[in-house]
């Protein structure tokens, strides 16, 4: 293309679907009959407000001989229908792509693009194979919608899905969902201060009468909570369950700090094993930053400074993604086939890295153990985290009360960062209380890289039928400062199975498997290596009642008695990937 090109724009381009639903697109393309390559953006968050977040730049994407396309999707802003979220997208998704190749100035080819949500309608359009779909590029989503999105290790994700969907969803597209649904306009005042109140909206039982969004404001949020075992209503959805039915190359963009990063991981992964054929399985990529959901791309994550490098503009992503739709959509060896597959920003030393694969070959999976004199409550006890295996050695034991949650500071989360921040914050308040077990490792005399998959397996007890189990990763700094990496959670009903649930014996141990996703750290000499466990991280997560019912009936909060066992017979430990230095 020359230097100069100009930009024709379309707005409010008609699609209509298999089922008579219309859709409506802007077309930003080189001024000029083509035909053009074609690159595509379904987002449900208003195709003009996407202009200010959009991951290529419409003139750029011009400039470079495409052209774009940024729709709203069903029941969205412009577009017909009733939103219902994923469900349609499937379908949609499929019309729409074979709509947009069959348009007088495209190539035919066309690939798609976008974070979060617009991740998912890529995902959820590629399982049905398009003809004319030739490469994607998804940005921080995920892979799984139960496990993953709406759930992780079986605890609803509240703090996303209730401020995700109270105001993403649902204040932001009042107008166009209030006329499908002849809802009174009244609710949109009351959905402002619900908004602004989400607090109320955290702390209100039981979870499946949420007024704040019930009368038919948010119909599908309720089909969440009515299903939180992985049943059918999530099998249809599920992305990774569906990799061998995908082939088109797929741009994987993540973050450490990200709600997405593990459905991203397992994105790459399903795909480069299982993708239909042997181009998909080739070609997948994989980039991940120091970048939480909110913020993806900058320098900053939370209140830590992870150095300019870290910025997307100092990564190049807009020509990353320039390189990616060069080599797919018209054919050009960009040289990103030749390239290592995989690119990791390494916290701590603050530099991007190249990989040949994930999880690395050479990082050494090494087993930290818990160790303690029974007191290992709050970051002044005894708790110690060690390469040496435990012997006889007293439990610790901490009372999980769902009445007085473990506040959430900073992690993996999305989207309010007012009532949920996320990102990397200092833990010393969290360990200050006597329901958080704090172990750590002495001094470390050298750097330590660890970089790969993280799971704690921790050997557990409750006095209730139901309860949960959490886990932190923390590097703490030589003034005593403690950033969280990444965490996770178990809910005990979901310890051997997403799909089939089984209440706990009161007082039996059980072995717990808690999925931390991964990171890549390395912790500097002076710093220590530190694991918190708990109960409850709220209101990331929803709070365990520990009565054994129903969580999202529940009106009753029980307190349960938590004992964490780490002797020989029971080696609770945390497994780390170490990297040789």
């Amino acid at each position: 293309m020359p230097d100069s090109v100009s930009l024709k724009v379309e707005t409010n381009v008609a699609a209509t679907l298999r089922d008579g639903t219309t859709l409506y697109a802007d077309v930003y393309r080189p001024d000029g009959p083509g035909p053009f390559p074609t690159i595509l953006q379904r987002t449900p968050y208003d195709k003009t407000a996407a202009l200010a977040s959009q991951m290529l730049d419409p003139m750029k994407a011009a400039k470079a001989g495409f052209a774009l396309i940024i729709q709203d999707t069903r029941g969205r802003f412009t577009s017909g229908g009733e939103f219902n979220c994923f469900i349609d997208d499937i379908n949609d998704g499929y019309d729409t792509v074979e709509w947009a190749a069959a348009q007088p100035w495209s190539s035919g080819r066309v690939g798609m693009i976008g974070a979060s949500y617009v991740g998912a309608t890529q995902w959820l359009c590629a399982i049905t194979r398009p003809p004319h779909l030739v490469a994607i590029a998804p940005n921080v989503t995920a892979s799984n919608y139960h496990n993953g999105w709406t759930y992780q290790g079986g605890a609803f994700e509240l703090g996303f899905n209730a401020s995700w969907t109270l105001l993403q969803l649902t204040l932001a597209n009042f107008k166009t969902h209030s006329g499908v649904r002849s809802i009174p306009q009244a609710r949109q005042a009351e959905l402002v201060k619900s908004v602004d109140g989400m607090t109320d909206a955290f702390l209100h039982l039981p979870l499946k009468d949420m007024p704040q969004l019930s009368g038919g404001l948010a119909d599908y949020y309720f089909d969440w909570l009515a299903h939180p075992s992985f049943d059918d209503y999530w099998k249809k959805l599920c992305i990774e369950d569906q990799h061998s039915n995908v082939t088109t190359p797929a741009l994987n963009i993540g973050g450490w700090y990200d709600i997405f990063l593990g459905g991203t991981i397992r994105n790459y992964l399903g795909m480069r094993q299982n993708a239909a054929t042997e181009e998909a399985r080739n070609g997948q990529k994989l980039i991940i930053g120091p970048w939480q959901h909110s913020s993806r791309g900058t320098s900053m994550a939370g209140s830590h400074y992870f150095g300019v490098a870290a910025d997307s503009m100092a990564l190049g992503l807009d020509e990353i993604h320039l390189r990616w739709f060069n080599q797919w959509l018209k054919g050009e060896d960009t040289g990103m086939l030749d390239e290592p597959p995989v690119r990791i920003f390494v916290m701590g030393d603050d530099v991007w890295r190249d990989e040949n694969e994930w999880p690395l070959a050479r990082a050494q999976t090494t087993s930290y153990y818990l160790h303690s004199g029974g007191n290992a409550n709050t970051l002044h006890g005894d708790g110690v985290l060690s390469p040496e295996a435990p012997s006889d050695e007293s439990p610790d034991v901490f009372l999980y009360n769902p009445a007085n949650p473990v506040p959430t500071r900073g992690g993996q989360l999305c989207c309010n960062p007012y009532f949920a921040s996320s990102g990397a914050l200092d833990q010393n308040e969290i360990e200050a209380r006597s329901d958080v077990l704090v172990y750590s490792t002495p001094t470390l005399e050298r750097d330590v890289e660890v970089t790969g998959p993280i799971t704690v397996t921790l050997w557990a007890a409750t006095s209730a039928t139901d309860t949960d189990f959490t886990a932190k990763l923390v590097d703490v700094c030589e003034d005593g400062c403690a950033r969280n990496l990444t965490d996770g959670i178990i809910r005990a009903r979901y310890r051997e199975s997403m799909s089939d649930p089984s209440l706990v014996e009161p007082g039996r141990a059980y072995c717990y498997t808690i999925d931390l996703w991964a990171t890549s750290n390395v912790f500097k000499a002076g710093h220590k290596i530190r694991l918190e466990v708990s109960s409850s991280n709220f209101p990331r997560f929803d709070r365990n009642t520990n009565t054994g019912g129903v969580i999202a009936a529940d009106t009753e909060l029980k307190p349960a008695v938590q004992t964490i066992l780490h002797d020989a017979a029971h080696p609770s430990h945390v497994s780390l990937p170490i990297v040789p230095r």
